[in-house]
């Protein structure tokens, strides 16, 4: 008797897939037990997983976005695009957008910045995107002292820009054993090692003032995974897409998600926890360092992610991509307060969770924008903020990132009292920031730009 081979099931018309293993075993079976062609053939079309198809047409979707200006306006139409696009994903259950809600892409359906989704039994890499658990970490000091003093502190401590830092600061071992121990992860312990403790580019920085209840210094970080989040955003796009393409062709690839049921899901969402502590603990990393030099005690720390994806009671993994979580126990260390940041030259918002069903239990993450860091440049003539102290670490400021590149603040935190986001217990008074700058305008690949055609690095 002649086993029945894959290029059998291709003659028969069947398409290959991840379900060739299991019914080549089935077929096989039921040959062994004297079935026919027909009998066979009939057995393998049940075992064939059915296509899942996009939605004809969108969920409805909470909006919690107020525009007034014309750059408001046109900005607030593009996100509605995205969103009506991406609700007709057959994961999602329901979403929401945000004040700071921002377009993030070209592709229609890209989640955008500032928007919330509920899905079922999937986990799609693109809603958390490569910046996976971006987030901000606060740490108070106990006692008062000069704020200059600290900002200096954190500029000699920390690290902007491609790469990681010159002396390297070891990541806690239990983290790193997890690195090691998962299949997403595990030849990623060079980035782990590498850039831990440093701070990336774009609109990362670390933020230090005083606390308007007490006047005591805070510091306020903000940054994400670095490499290791982004090498698994690629890994876990790379998964998520081999899946969609099999169950849901028609899905567009930046849509594309993983069951999170599977053993590949299941394994990425552990990914995904390391991840979020080995965040967790960059952060605190190099508040401890500030801490050190400066020789001042700490009195108090809590942080929170805005790109991640969390799981609640209702069994729905809820993905806020630039949205900050707003109900209680949304993670282990939850205690029930999050910050919220506007712009280097405002207030960062100290709020406490309000779970607004509509909102899916999020709000703002920030700001945000009304149109892309090119576009602001074309159109504006940026100057730096007075009354603050501006730094930036790679020595040339980013232009794009000054307070004028974002939303009205005031416009978004009445936004978040509106419509009951969340509610704010405190602000953070600013002193200074430091952010990457402009280090692209003397990377070597521009330097060796310049040799070439005569140019001044920059000018463009």
């Amino acid at each position: 008797m002649t086993a029945i081979t894959g290029q059998d099931l291709l003659a028969w018309g069947f398409a290959p897939g991840r379900w060739f293993k299991d019914g080549l075993a089935a077929a096989n079976a039921l040959r062994a037990q004297g079935a026919d062609d027909d009998a066979i053939f009939a057995h393998l079309q049940t075992l064939v997983p059915a296509e899942i198809a996009m939605r004809a047409g969108g969920l409805p979707y909470g909006v919690f976005l107020d525009a007034a200006t014309e750059a408001e306006r046109a900005n607030a139409e593009a996100v509605f695009r995205h969103m009506d696009a991406l609700m007709r994903v057959p994961t999602i259950v329901k979403g929401a957008v945000m004040p700071d809600a921002c377009p993030s892409g070209h592709a229609a359906g890209t989640i955008p910045v500032g928007g919330a989704v509920a899905c079922a039994d999937a986990i799609h890499p693109g809603f958390h995107s490569a910046d996976i658990c971006c987030s901000v970490a606060l740490t108070l000091f106990r006692r008062a002292g000069d704020p200059k003093h600290v900002l200096d502190a954190v500029h000699a401590v920390t690290h902007f820009g491609p790469g990681g830092r010159k002396g390297v600061v070891p990541p806690p071992a239990d983290v790193m054993a997890r690195v090691a121990g998962n299949r997403f992860l595990a030849d990623l312990g060079n980035l782990a090692l590498g850039h831990f403790a440093s701070q990336g580019d774009g609109n990362h920085f670390a933020y230090v003032g005083t606390l308007r209840s007490t006047g005591q210094i805070a510091l306020v970080t903000h940054h994400g995974s670095r490499g290791l989040g982004a090498q698994l955003y690629k890994k876990g796009m790379a998964v998520a897409r081999r899946h969609t393409a099999i169950v849901a062709p028609r899905v567009p690839a930046h849509n594309a998600w993983i069951r999170a049921g599977s053993d590949d899901g299941r394994a990425y969402w552990d990914a995904l926890q390391v991840v979020r502590d080995w965040t967790r603990a960059s952060h605190f990393a190099l508040h401890d360092l500030v801490a050190r030099r400066i020789g001042n005690a700490v009195e108090d720390r809590f942080w929170n992610e805005h790109n991640f994806v969390f799981r609640r009671d209702d069994g729905l993994f809820y993905h806020g991509k630039g949205a900050t979580p707003s109900w209680r126990g949304f993670s282990a260390d939850d205690d029930g307060r999050t910050l919220i940041p506007l712009n280097m030259a405002e207030p960062i918002l100290i709020a406490r969770h309000r779970d607004r069903p509509a909102s899916l239990g999020f709000a703002p993450h920030g700001a945000g924008r009304n149109m892309s860091r090119s576009a602001y440049l074309r159109q504006a003539t940026p100057s730096l903020p007075t009354g603050i102290d501006v730094r930036f670490f790679c020595g040339r400021p980013d232009l794009s990132e000054l307070p004028g590149a974002y939303k009205d603040a005031a416009a978004v935190r009445a936004q978040i009292a509106k419509y009951d986001l969340a509610e704010v217990v405190d602000t953070v008074e600013p002193y200074g920031s430091i952010m990457a700058g402009d280090w692209e305008a003397d990377a070597p690949w521009r330097r060796g730009k310049a040799v070439r055609t005569g140019d001044t690095p920059g000018d463009a």
